[in-house]
């Protein structure tokens, strides 16, 4: 199945994606079974890493040899120098970063399973990194061939979408929950793949074909909208039909799926920007995710482009799923 839609040259765009979201850094803590409450579990691993869903998502795009930039706020304090640098250190072009003196960088407490490597999420994130619509970096948008987004801010994220929509940039979003303002972005999005959860939170439908169908009623006709499933891979719906794609199982076994869905959007845009329709995207996403998983941390197994080949070439289904 083809987009009705896609990028503009890469002649013509300073980067190929650009992205306006979110950073954070994580604390990882691996715990052999998942505590119950009121007991004490001694830890396998812990670890300190960068994260963040739109910063993480322009990470694995730059591991795959694309032109990325990010725009959002850090904290003036030890954990938002460690995630700035971070970013910078991948060659990411940061020059759209804000750091906001007294601020604290946005933190996530993870606690991984070390039986199949699923994660429960802890985080918080100070006020003063929040954008309002007026605060939203003008132009930025428009620098890159697609600009990806998640659903936080939503309002400054609107008025982010409606000029890289009217430069004729594709507009992508990750979202999970709804939030205040959604209403006005909604309209300015090419391409909506979300948590599994997110359509049902939406629209209040528990089929997840019904809700699909009943989410693209609320963006433009053209949009193409879709969710991440798991173990079970992702799916897209568009022109009345749904497209789905198998996850890949992860080589050596599954240590941590943090980050796995900013992974699946870095290789789902990687393959937009490539020219694949949307079958080869799906693929691409659900295999850059897969290779996420190897190791701890939302960003440490994002694969080079000679990686992601080789699983697509030589990879398999997981094991149950077709």
């Amino acid at each position: 199945m083809r987009f009705p839609f896609e990028p503009p040259p890469a002649v013509e765009r300073e980067f190929d994606a650009v992205g306006f979201g979110l950073n954070a850094v994580d604390y990882l803590v691996v715990v052999p079974h998942y505590p119950a409450y009121d007991t004490k579990v001694r830890l396998v691993e812990h670890e300190r890493g960068a994260g963040g869903e739109t910063a993480s998502a322009m990470t694995g795009l730059r591991r795959l040899g694309m032109r990325t930039a990010y725009a959002g706020r850090f904290g003036s304090d030890d954990a938002g120098r460690f995630g700035f640098d971070a970013l910078r250190a991948e060659g990411v072009d940061v020059e759209s970063a804000e750091v906001v003196e007294g601020a604290a960088n946005q933190i996530a407490y993870i606690l991984i399973d070390e039986r199949k490597g699923e994660r429960t999420v802890i985080w918080d994130r100070d006020e003063r990194l929040y954008y309002r619509e007026h605060e939203a970096p003008q132009g930025f948008g428009a620098r890159g061939r697609v600009l990806h987004m998640d659903g936080h801010d939503t309002r400054a994220r609107a008025r982010v979408a409606r000029e890289a929509r009217a430069a004729g940039t594709v507009v992508s979003l990750d979202i999970d929950n709804v939030y205040e303002g959604l209403a006005e972005l909604l309209p300015h999005v090419d391409v909506l793949i979300s948590s599994q959860e997110f359509p049902k939170r939406l629209t209040g439908l528990e089929d997840e074909h019904a809700a699909l169908v009943e989410m693209k009623s609320r963006l433009r006709p053209e949009a193409v909208v879709g969710m991440t499933l798991g173990e079970r891979g992702a799916v897209v719906y568009h022109g009345g039909v749904f497209v789905e794609s198998p996850a890949f199982a992860v080589p050596g076994g599954c240590h941590d799926t943090t980050g796995a869905g900013d992974a699946f959007h870095a290789g789902f845009i990687y393959g937009m920007l490539r020219g694949e329709e949307v079958e080869g995207c799906l693929r691409t996403g659900c295999a850059v995710a897969a290779l996420k998983c190897r190791a701890l941390g939302a960003r440490t197994a994002l694969p080079t482009n000679a990686e992601l080949e080789d699983l697509l070439a030589h990879g398999l289904p997981l094991q149950g799923h077709s």
